[in-house]
């Protein structure tokens, strides 16, 4: 039985792919509320401000829109950190994927006369959604790598505090 117990070692993580479903779903959610926030804001400034492109808001919310997409990797990449990349780009790609629903959504409340996927101002263009499937997964990456490099700082700080005092080259 010995030659059978390494195999299913070796075969354990190929089938389970190491990915935590529970994490990279809870990184997506985390994700989707800061991307949803976000959205809100930007329709009810469109709204409210006369010309919203030009101004400064558009700028500052993209940036909170990056935050979301690391921060829902880095929720994955924190609970995974041996496989940080692949739970983190998933996360990304999850907090995207929950939040066109919520882009559709708010399409249809404020139809302004613009098509869903085609016309002169389309609410989805393939192009933009492919540009933010790019982004969400980069940037879901760096946030599970960033996590992953949290969790592993404080491991190995760990050990060294609690080993108690000996002459160690602790600096």
């Amino acid at each position: 039985m010995t030659p059978d117990e390494p195999s299913v070692a070796t075969s354990a993580p190929h089938r389970g792919g190491d990915v935590d479903r529970a994490a990279v779903l809870r990184g997506a959610v985390l994700g989707l509320a800061i991307l949803a926030v976000a959205s809100v804001i930007v329709a009810v400034l469109h709204h409210d401000l006369t010309d919203f492109r030009n101004s400064g808001w558009i700028y500052v919310l993209f940036l909170v829109v990056l935050a979301g997409y690391v921060t829902a990797g880095w929720y994955a990449g924190r609970a995974v950190p041996s496989v940080p990349l692949t739970n983190g780009s998933l996360a990304g790609l999850g907090a995207f994927v929950l939040w066109i629903p919520v882009r559709v959504v708010i399409w249809a409340a404020r139809n302004d006369g613009r098509g869903l996927f085609g016309g002169t101002r389309a609410a989805l263009p393939p192009g933009q959604v492919f540009g933010q499937v790019v982004i969400a997964v980069g940037l879901g990456m760096l946030g599970g790598y960033l996590g992953a490099r949290r969790v592993q700082r404080s491991t190995a700080r760990a050990p060294t505090d609690s080993s108690g005092g000996g002459s160690g080259s602790a600096a």
